[in-house]
């Protein structure tokens, strides 16, 4: 391979040419994509990506630079970038130009790719493994994705959690257990009035409940969430003996605690323009989503209720079990691109714990 080149593939053969803008190398993942036009630093520093390559549907990535106040995370995590083009001049985001962002943490990055045929391929074929090298002809690259474990059956939450902390001086005491949880969410729960004690993945609901909360929040996290068994338990531990609410992953767990099941989307929800209705009111909020797996709720125990659904797709968006105070939501209440439809419900997490 000449210098600069790349190729991106997927696990049916597709090969499409590239041109490395960060880091050499070769990385290995579930290929997905996301529509969000702007907050590619935001993207990328998200741990729900971890064992991902994302690729950028938005013809431009980088235009406004990177700076310290938009990162979810310490680190980045999908194992791969992919975009159509890619700009590296500094902007109203900070100094540093993207790509040498990206460089400067070991990322494998490319542009000058074909997304939008890459793109058609995941959503006529479903999500697919795929792989970016710079150093492997597409044969060999090819070869190494189709051994690659899928994500299906893997708990990546631990993984992905950061370490116990405590945030915040005044109000109700918040037990956060973090499968992944994103910075500008303890953030929304802090703007709420809440103090926050934050517990990685796998603290059981014991240890939970020793903390004395006055309410417990689960965070988003990436992964298979039927694989995500040490949470599941925990939830099934605190559900109806403090109130609760999840968001993304943590949705998931409330659904899987109550007993019912995830499926994969064909090719997930990943973008900022996801209508959502409100089954309350019948009203439409514009969301942020992230997730690859979606509740099921072809049948519904007594109590259980759906509280929102898609209007792409009809998969559930929102669970609610009044008289246990659980309640839940698929989407990201604290990411708000230019609607900021779902900011409320932090506020009303917090404010129902009295």
């Amino acid at each position: 391979m000449s210098a600069g080149s790349a190729h991106v593939v997927l696990e049916d053969g597709l090969v499409l040419p590239a041109r490395s803008v960060a880091a050499p190398g070769t990385a290995l993942g579930e290929m997905v994509f996301t529509t969000g036009m702007t907050g590619y630093q935001e993207a990328v520093t998200d741990p729900s990506y971890l064992g991902q390559i994302l690729c950028f549907t938005a013809p431009m990535i980088g235009n406004y630079g990177t700076g310290p106040g938009t990162t979810e995370s310490g680190r980045v995590w999908p194992d791969a970038v992919i975009m159509t083009r890619a700009t590296d001049e500094p902007g109203a985001a900070g100094p540093i130009g993207w790509c040498t962002w990206l460089g400067e943490r070991g990322v494998v990055a490319v542009d000058d790719c074909d997304t939008r045929r890459l793109v058609r391929r995941l959503r006529d074929g479903g999500a697919m493994r795929g792989g970016v090298s710079t150093q492997l002809d597409p044969e060999d690259l090819i070869a190494r994705v189709r051994t690659h474990p899928p994500l299906d059956g893997r708990d990546l939450a631990a993984e992905a959690a950061g370490a116990e902390r405590t945030l915040g001086e005044d109000g109700p005491l918040v037990v956060a257990i973090d499968c992944g949880m994103k910075e500008s969410i303890a953030r929304g729960l802090l703007g709420a009035g809440c103090r926050l004690s934050v517990v990685p993945a796998g603290t059981t609901a014991a240890q939970v409940l020793d903390r004395g909360p006055d309410g417990v929040f689960v965070s988003n996290g990436p992964g298979d969430p039927a694989a995500v068994e040490p949470v599941i338990e925990a939830v099934r531990g605190l559900v109806g003996k403090v109130p609760l609410f999840g968001i993304c992953l943590g949705h998931q767990m409330l659904g899987h605690a109550l007993g019912l099941s995830t499926e994969k989307l064909p090719f997930g929800h990943r973008g900022a323009n996801h209508p959502v209705r409100r089954t309350e009111d019948g009203g439409v909020e514009i969301t942020v989503q992230n997730h690859g797996y979606a509740v099921r709720a072809d049948r519904l125990p007594d109590g259980i209720e759906v509280t929102r659904t898609s209007l792409f797709d009809g998969s559930v968006e929102g669970l609610a079990v009044p008289e246990l105070r659980a309640w839940s939501v698929q989407y990201h209440p604290e990411a708000r691109p230019g609607p900021h439809d779902a900011r409320y419900l932090f506020a009303r997490f917090v404010g129902s714990l009295g």
